[in-house]
């Protein structure tokens, strides 16, 4: 099986690192062009720097802050305005950990900004190309965190779950449009937000940042952190013609780790 997507056009969120980086990289290895948004211009530029060109590929970024969700509305709008995208990684950082006693209302509405109405917002933006076409990806980075709470991310728990609630049934409403909609369950992967969270886990609980990483290592049964290009070959999968009748799914990408698949 050889994954093609030339011709075809991605938009990446949180692509200037980490899991969305990944992404990127290996939709651009398939073919696609590739555009990456981030809130970084200077991670952006170093970003775009790795991404495969062959012809006819040419790749951009999108400079937006996911934390500002007005500013950010503007922006995506605007590029709307001028690109039409058949590939849609709704993707972003997640918001600060803390247990469910931590978090005021305010932080709340913060997160629902950052991990459900940007992603809403966008998906409607390019939904109307991908409906008329009769054709197009919507893929969500989510979390196995919507299947198995970790008291610590209450905010991202919660978010996530509301997103996947919503992908479900967008995914229902568009399938006869040759539209798919589906979530990836992130386990753990090595990257900063993954460390940026073992580093806080290990300051609460007074404990040395290696054995917090011997803990997580313990608990997947590859033994091993996966790579953000890994998580490329899955996304990159989804979006491509094998997987047109693979909608509405929450696909866990954790080396064994989830209990429970929804």
């Amino acid at each position: 099986m050889n994954i093609k997507l030339n011709g075809r056009t991605a938009l990446v969120g949180g692509a200037s690192k980490g899991i969305g980086l990944g992404i990127a990289q290996s939709l651009a290895d398939c073919g696609a062009s590739v555009f990456l948004m981030a809130r970084s211009e200077a991670k952006l530029a170093q970003a775009i720097a790795t991404l495969s060109v062959s012809q006819g590929q040419k790749h951009d970024y999108l400079v937006t802050d996911f934390n500002d969700h007005g500013e950010h509305r503007q922006r995506v709008e605007s590029f709307f305005d001028r690109h039409r995208i058949d590939i849609l990684v709704n993707n972003s950082q997640g918001p600060e950990a803390g247990d469910v006693l931590e978090k005021s209302t305010s932080d709340y509405q913060s997160a629902f900004d950052l991990l459900f109405q940007n992603h809403i917002l966008t998906a409607n933006l390019a939904l109307k190309h991908m409906q008329e076409q009769q054709w197009g990806r919507i893929i969500n980075v989510s979390s196995l965190t919507t299947k198995q709470p970790q008291d610590h991310l209450v905010l991202s728990n919660t978010m996530r779950l509301a997103l996947i609630s919503w992908a479900k049934s967008l995914s229902k409403a568009v399938a006869g449009q040759g539209v798919t909609v589906n979530s990836i369950l992130t386990g753990y992967f090595e990257t900063e937000r993954l460390e940026s969270l073992m580093q806080g886990q290990a300051a609460s609980l007074g404990l040395p940042l290696t054995e917090i990483k011997a803990q997580r290592l313990r608990e997947i049964p590859a033994g091993r952190l996966g790579q953000p290009l890994e998580y490329g070959y899955l996304a990159s999968f989804l979006a491509s013609d094998y997987a047109a009748y693979l909608t509405g799914a929450a696909i866990p990408l954790d080396g064994g780790l989830a209990d429970v698949v929804l």
